[in-house]
């Protein structure tokens, strides 16, 4: 239930403590758990492990110092406390849906021994004192403590020995061996609930002192000499420190919203996470120096966890462990520096600016122990000439953490500037950064040609002409044919001439949507022009059946037999589900008349057969064409009219 390096693992401790203190740190970090719900977080100094029990998978996650995951430890019904042996050769866990605690060997991570502790003891709390295994079990007022005599030759368990106090729920338990003959219980069940300092020097619990302190406590802590106590709660604030000897009150902790979670490190500083509903800073480092302000971080934007000890010291304490989240969506956070007040640095420039003139650039670096006037700030600015930054020299703060500079963008466009603090001994590092959208002025950018009608497969220049810029003189051409079938390409980029013009030449087959783009530079913005051109389909008639051909009435004519029906042939560019349109004509009254006009679908290769049948007249003269009508059977290309062709008929 705490992170703490026990003197009998100090020496091995030492043994890593160089190796350790050469790898550099890494920068704070989180990564994912999964882990449902945290019920306790131990630290494993000499294996360089963290042990964390979940009790909704039943399982113990080992990750290493990042968080990475090592083992999931499964099989383990309910498991809630963890206590770590003197040599941090052995974990115990309480295995509340199973009735006993578990002793599994931390360098293989196998089980090797199980104490029960009796059917429906549900055990749930753990602490090592004097060769023995404390434990508090049961639930409600049917709550007791226990022990497991890890002394004796055959290990033995023994129940009822609160001396007399009547639980109300399962004691919370702590023990350090710089404080022998001492074990604490926390009755956190109920707002009457005291907290009772044992005397077990003699093997067998007798209550020391006792003293109520609100109930409902969440975590607990020893410091390291295990003279005093932190607890988390009760209360919306209250985070105590009390002396084990009288159980007087020895110092408090200002948070602001409940605590939820408490560790304190081998030098005595202490951590803790708070429930913080406003979202303004979860996670607290206090100093030993009552005098100064705690360092307060905000590791996550949800409620941080409850119900379980879910924040931890490294064995060293130079980083801290924080566990968020919830829901098999934990998160192992590592703070590096947790001891430095967290910087906060804000940046505000103006959303828009115009080019080549004096703009303003202002915020302020805060931290819980403020930083003083002439602070030091490095300042760069990134824009289309300098895209990889360029130093605007060094700012320094003014009264109160604020601070502002002007500057005269050359460039136009996004233009970020970027305000960097180094950190000091006390604070850590922080950069931030806010973009401005500066004015360019607009290039003139033409594509001719715009609205033209083209023959099938023709060729067709296209120029696009730009106007005065500033150093950008690239030009791309892109051209997208109509039909999904054909993707927007890039026919032509390169540098306009001396004129200002870019040409390319097509093949059309299709209308085709031309568009010309120009990127900008650092004084002009983009600009794009366009131009849609038609295309007109390849169409061909021929007529079958007729005996002869004459040239009459300033056309060549087709001659049928009256008893012979005319075979009309179209050739037309294929496409998918094309039609063409038949009409025929009849000339009368001095004027071509509609007799017939009806749509045929093409067949893939792009021809439709049709036969013109029924009794017609003799001496008549016909006329038919086929044509190609734009969103008839498709819309690739333009309205197309075939040419006539004419017939008549004999008897």
């Amino acid at each position: 239930m705490r992170l703490r390096t026990l003197p009998a693992a100090a020496a091995l401790a030492a043994l890593f403590s160089s190796v350790v203190l050469a790898v550099p740190a890494s920068a704070d970090s989180s990564t994912p758990l999964p882990v449902w719900g945290a019920a306790d977080t131990v630290v494993d100094g000499v294996h360089q492990r963290v042990f964390i029990s979940d009790t909704y998978d039943s399982q113990i996650v080992v990750t290493d110092l990042t968080g990475k995951v090592v083992a999931q430890l499964t099989g383990l019904p309910q498991v809630r406390d963890l206590e770590l042996s003197p040599d941090s050769g052995t974990l115990y866990a309480a295995v509340y849906g199973a009735d006993k605690i578990v002793a599994i060997d931390t360098g293989q991570l196998t089980q090797t021994a199980a104490y029960p502790t009796g059917d429906h003891t549900i055990p749930s709390r753990l602490a090592y004192a004097d060769g023995k295994l404390w434990f508090g079990y049961g639930d409600q007022w049917d709550s007791g403590l226990g022990e497991v005599d890890l002394t004796a030759q055959t290990p033995t368990v023994t129940l009822d020995l609160a001396a007399g106090h009547d639980f109300a729920s399962p004691p919370m338990l702590y023990a350090d061996p710089d404080n022998p003959g001492t074990l604490l219980a926390l009755d956190g069940g109920i707002s009457s609930g005291p907290i009772v300092v044992y005397d077990i020097s003699s093997g067998t619990p007798a209550i020391r002192v006792s003293a109520d302190k609100g109930g409902f406590y969440h975590d607990a802590a020893l410091t390291p000499d295990g003279q005093n106590v932190v607890v988390a709660g009760p209360g919306g604030r209250a985070l105590t420190e009390y002396r084990l000897s009288d159980l007087s009150e020895v110092r408090t902790f200002p948070t602001v919203s409940a605590p939820e979670t408490v560790s304190v490190a081998p030098d005595g500083t202490v951590a803790a996470t708070v429930l913080d509903t406003d979202d303004v800073g979860d996670t607290y480092v206090f100093g030993t120096d009552p005098a100064q302000p705690a360092s307060v971080r905000n590791l996550s934007h949800s409620w941080m966890p409850g119900g379980g000890h879910s924040t931890s010291w490294s064995a060293d304490g130079s980083r801290l462990f924080v566990l968020t989240g919830s829901s098999d969506a934990m998160q192992f956070q590592t703070v590096d520096a947790p001891r430095k007040y967290a910087a906060t640095l804000t940046v505000d420039a103006p959303s828009t600016a115009t080019r080549a003139t004096s703009l303003t650039v202002k915020g302020k670096l805060t931290a819980n122990l403020a930083l003083p006037a002439g602070t030091p700030l490095r300042v760069t600015r990134t824009d289309l000439e300098s895209p990889n930054g360029t130093s605007l020299g060094t700012k320094y703060l003014g009264a109160g953490g604020a601070y502002s500079f002007t500057d005269t963008p050359p460039a136009g466009g996004k233009v970020t500037y970027k305000v960097t603090y180094a950190g000091d001994a006390t604070h850590t590092a922080a950069t931030a950064s806010d973009t401005v959208s500066v004015s360019r002025a607009t290039p003139t950018l033409t594509l001719d040609n715009n609205g033209k009608v083209y023959g099938y497969a023709q060729s067709v220049t296209f120029t696009a002409h730009l106007g005065t810029t500033y150093k950008n003189r690239t030009v791309e051409i892109w051209a997208n044919p109509y039909g999904a079938d054909q993707p927007d390409t890039l026919v032509k980029s390169g540098t306009v001439n001396s004129s200002g013009n870019l040409s390319v030449t097509l093949t059309l087959k299709r209308k085709t949507k031309l568009t010309a783009k120009f990127a900008g530079d650092a004084r002009y913005a983009p600009k794009t022009a366009t131009s849609t051109v038609g295309t007109k389909v390849k169409v061909s008639t021929a007529l079958g059946g007729s005996y002869t051909t004459r040239s009459v009435w300033n056309h060549t004519y087709y001659y049928f037999h009256q008893s012979k029906d005319p075979v009309v042939t179209t050739t037309m560019t294929p496409y998918p589900g094309r039609t063409q349109l038949l009409q025929v004509q009849v000339y009368s009254g001095g004027v071509w008349q509609t007799t017939a006009k009806q749509y045929f679908t093409l067949d893939s290769a792009g021809k439709s057969v049709v036969t013109l049948t029924g009794t017609p007249p003799t001496g008549y003269r016909f006329r038919v064409r086929d044509s190609y009508i734009s969103g008839s059977g498709d819309s690739v290309n333009t309205t197309t009219y075939g040419s006539w062709k004419y017939f008549t008929f004999t008897s």
